[in-house]
């Protein structure tokens, strides 16, 4: 099942959801130097590893991973305090809290979060102006990357995606435009087609996905796999808070559905 739109027309130009998608966009190309290959082979790991977030030191403040030379994963200590080596270039972890929110591991996982960032974000950012966009947007991410943290607070491997940040766009949107029609293209085995479904039930079922595969992915607890819960703990978050952070909602956002009286 895959959004393609919602009908929800926005009342100004989504500047901060085209920024970011366009920032995103050149970290991956740019920054990380990948191609347009769907293997992922092309990426920087260096790049990857020296500013994605890593569980670990997020865990444990003051203790520092460390890369050996010709290590793909970084080196945690189990206890103590590790300076890293200037020479060994990881990046301070309250930097990377906020770099790899705009890194991705492939194409395909940009691709898919740049289409649900620019599907449900220029509502949201509709719906509460451009500081506040940045706040609840920025905000989400750190949220879910503390919620991956808890989960797996030992791991070496560093996290990178804007999933966190986008997963509380989705909900916020949830909460705020449950009834809104979003047109959906959903494929069954050999079977596809395009209907319009209720926001509440494509983001519904998303989320429950997400505790699905996150409560039987091994890969939760032993470090690596897709961040899971960075995605369940972004979608709470942005239900929970939306409330605080929209003063400009269109409440009005049913109307061409209803049926004219005469």
């Amino acid at each position: 099942m895959f959004p393609l739109k919602d009908d929800i027309p926005t009342r100004r130009f989504p500047v901060l959801t085209v920024a970011f998608i366009a920032l995103n966009v050149v970290m991956f190309f740019a920054f990380q130097g990948a191609s347009l290959s769907f293997s992922g082979a092309e990426i920087n790991d260096e790049n990857a590893i020296e500013y994605g977030a890593i569980p670990y030191e997020l865990a444990h403040p003051g203790e520092d991973c460390v890369l050996e030379q010709g290590d793909q994963t970084p080196t945690c200590p189990a206890g103590g305090t590790s300076e890293a080596p200037d020479d060994q270039g990881l990046a301070p972890w309250w930097v990377t809290i906020f770099t790899s929110m705009f890194m991705h591991g492939g194409l395909l996982h940009l691709l898919g979060n740049m289409l649900f960032l620019w599907i449900f974000g220029n509502n949201i950012e509709d719906s509460m102006g451009k500081p506040r966009f940045v706040a609840f947007y920025l905000l989400g991410g750190v949220v879910a990357l503390a919620a991956q943290t808890v989960i797996e607070p030992s791991s070496a491997v560093p996290t990178i995606g804007a999933s966190g940040a986008v997963a509380a766009v989705l909900g916020g949107y949830a909460l705020l435009y449950p009834r809104a029609r979003i047109t959906t293209l959903l494929i069954i085995v050999f079977f596809a087609t395009v209907i319009q479904l209720p926001a509440l039930a494509v983001l519904g079922l998303w989320f429950v996905m997400q505790l699905v595969l996150g409560a039987f992915d091994p890969g939760q607890f032993e470090g690596g796999g897709v961040a899971y819960f960075a995605h369940i703990g972004g979608f709470l978050f942005g239900m929970l808070v939306i409330k605080l952070f929209a003063n400009r909602v269109h409440e009005d956002y049913e109307a061409a559905h209803r049926t004219p009286v005469y």
